[in-house]
């Protein structure tokens, strides 16, 4: 039957009753559904208040990174992924960093920046000026709006003024920077700019459109360097291999999309297993690798003077402690008490290692291997799984798959009919 998306009222259900309404405008049964339905009603209960016309949850698997020091301490990081290989690759290469005192860091302040629009300004070189010479005004304006963040010592810090040329049009734009402390920072510097807004507008003498931060959260980098030894990574050929396919994809977009998702594969895992903002995070680091004005890698490579692979990298880490998923969500509580940090900084800098440790990775697989053997022999096992295999029969079917070098699903099918009919 046709699906019929108009569900009136829908917003006004309890997720059980969205999920028979959902089922039958989609002419399915509510048991095609059912697995969507979290098992634990409280957890249902706290994703209604999340997000909207819930109707159930998903589950993550959630990995343990392994051997990570990051500025002399040890780590177990929590990594929320559904792709094989991530969290492995990770914790290898973590143990290969440690030989040499792993990873090392730092990181700017945590400030984020919020951008007011103004528009049909008949002067805007002197409105630009105008608007600089009312900073203090517009600061103590801001301040006003979070007298708690000020408290922390945290508040509005400057601002810039822009005079950004578009197609038919000529925009002020004021940008409010503002240290957030241990929050990503979203609702503070939106609050900020949305107090700000007439103001600035009778000061440039136009009108505001826009007032919202910016996730091109450039003042607000972390960054992490680490040694991984030569004779650990497979010798000089791998790490010079290594340095050739970061090469590459300095010099080529169409590589450094692949390369750069690899660093995501880390830092995302890690983003979203804490409770943060997975999109605002993969935002500013894509548009920090195109900052130069052409989509580059964001991680950089190269060989010291006894051989070893230097790593680093520097990307906006918009992530915090407080707000948000991080504080109303069970499991992302937990991940934070795992992760034993106490301030947003310091988890900027374990995401860092762990985008760079992944990042490593997949190049030394690439340069030594091949990508598919280390990543397949984990995907098999879901392909097995997928096939219909259950307890032992997925070893014995990830075996063969593995002999064979072919995964895929109807290889799995097959094999795992021939063990059953022959009841090995």
């Amino acid at each position: 039957m046709p699906v019929n998306s108009r569900l009136p009222g829908f917003y006004k259900l309890s997720p059980g009753e969205r999920l028979s309404a959902v089922a039958q405008a989609s002419g399915l049964r509510e048991a095609d559904l059912s697995s969507l339905v979290s098992p634990d009603p409280d957890m249902l209960g706290i994703a209604d208040r999340m997000v909207e016309n819930v109707v159930g949850t998903l589950s993550i698997p959630v990995g343990i990174a392994a051997n990570f020091t990051i500025d002399g301490r040890d780590y177990l990081i929590p990594m929320a992924t559904e792709e094989p290989s991530v969290v492995a690759a990770a914790s290898n290469m973590a143990s290969v960093a440690r030989l040499h005192g792993g990873f090392h860091t730092s990181t700017d302040l945590p400030i984020m920046v919020s951008q007011v629009q103004v528009v049909g300004v008949a002067d805007p070189r002197a409105a630009r000026l105008r608007l600089y010479e009312a900073e203090a005004e517009l600061l103590a304006l801001a301040n006003e709006q979070d007298p708690l963040l000020v408290k922390l010592g945290g508040g509005a810090r400057g601002i810039e003024v822009r005079i950004v040329e578009a197609a038919g049009a000529t925009y002020v734009v004021l940008h409010l920077q503002v240290d957030v402390r241990d929050a990503m920072g979203a609702n503070a510097v939106n609050t900020m700019a949305e107090a700000l807004a007439p103001r600035v507008a009778a000061i440039a003498g136009g009108r505001v459109r826009l007032r919202i931060l910016t996730n091109k959260a450039d003042r607000r980098l972390a960054r992490v360097r680490a040694v991984f030894d030569r004779d650990a990574l497979g010798g000089a050929d791998v790490v010079t291999g290594i340095v050739d396919a970061y090469r590459f994809a300095a010099a080529d977009p169409y590589r450094a999309a692949t390369h750069n998702k690899g660093i995501m594969n880390g830092i995302t895992a890690v983003v979203l297993a804490t409770g943060n903002d997975t999109r605002a995070v993969e935002a500013g680091a894509h548009c920090h690798a195109a900052a130069g004005g052409r989509y580059t890698s964001l991680s950089h490579y190269e060989i010291d003077g006894q051989g070893h692979l230097v790593g680093t990298l520097e990307v906006p880490m918009a992530v915090g402690l407080v707000g948000g998923a991080t504080k109303t969500h069970p499991a992302a509580r937990a991940a934070v008490r795992l992760l034993g940090v106490q301030s947003a900084q310091d988890l900027a800098k374990a995401v860092v290692a762990v985008g760079l440790a992944q990042n490593v990775g997949a190049l030394r697989a690439l340069a030594a291997e091949g990508i598919q053997k280390g990543h397949m022999s984990l995907h098999a096992r879901n392909v097995a799984a997928a096939a219909g295999a259950v307890g032992n029969e997925i070893e014995a079917v990830v075996e063969r798959l593995k002999t064979d070098g072919h995964v895929r699903l109807d290889k799995a099918e097959a094999i795992l009919a021939e063990l059953r009919a022959t009841g090995s």
